[in-house]
This record gives C-alpha cells, structure tokens and sequence, in this order.
C-alpha cells in the first residue's frame, strides 16, 4: 500500500503518498472550496500545490503511537519500527484528535 486517504473529521481532505523519494501530501479540490474546510496541520495550511518531504510529515509522525506502545503494534503487525507509513496506516483510522488516515485502496485518484 502506497496512498493513505486522510480525512478531517469527516471530510476526506486530502491523500498522503509514499513516493520514490519521500512522501506527498495533497489536499483534495472538493475539501479545498468547502466552506468546513480547516487545514489538517499548521504546517500544512490549505493549498492546491503538493507538500513534499523526504521523511514522514512531522504531522502524521505525530498521529504514531510511541513507546511500548509502538513496540507492541509493531510486533503483533509483523510492520517494522521504522516502517512509519504502514503503521499510519494500520493505526491511523482512530487516533485522538480530528485527523485519521485510512489506507486508499486506489492509489491511482
């Protein structure tokens, strides 16, 4: 899985990607004129232009568990540590907070 749908409440804002050299994050159009519309992050505020970054968006590193926590995911789920998008992916559907990733079964959108 190369894509994770990222939703703001429940609004699908946006679509995190793992790509050859690091990661996008693109807000959708439909999120972008919706009058609900917030930015996920501060560090990501809302524009139509991708984010790139070569390591994980401090953001979603943030959504992580940590700690024995993170062990524990990581060892029953057979996903490496540092396999920080695929834990997202795994554990990002409920976090705490407005923000969840879900893994996008098309990543071609």
């Amino acid at each position: 899985m190369t894509a994770g749908a990222v939703y703001y409440k429940n609004l699908r804002a946006g679509v995190l990607r793992k790509i050859a050299d690091g990661y996008e994050f693109t807000y959708d159009d439909d999120f972008l004129i919706n009058p609900m519309a917030a930015p996920i992050s501060l560090s990501l505020p809302l524009r139509s232009e991708r984010y790139l970054s070569k390591e994980l968006f401090p953001f979603f590193d943030g959504l992580l568990p940590e700690g024995w926590l993170l062990h524990l995911t990581s060892k029953i789920s057979k996903i490496d540590e540092n396999d920080k998008f695929n834990l997202l992916l795994l554990t990002g559907e409920d976090p705490i907070g407005a923000v969840s990733v879900r893994p996008l079964e098309d990543d071609h959108e």
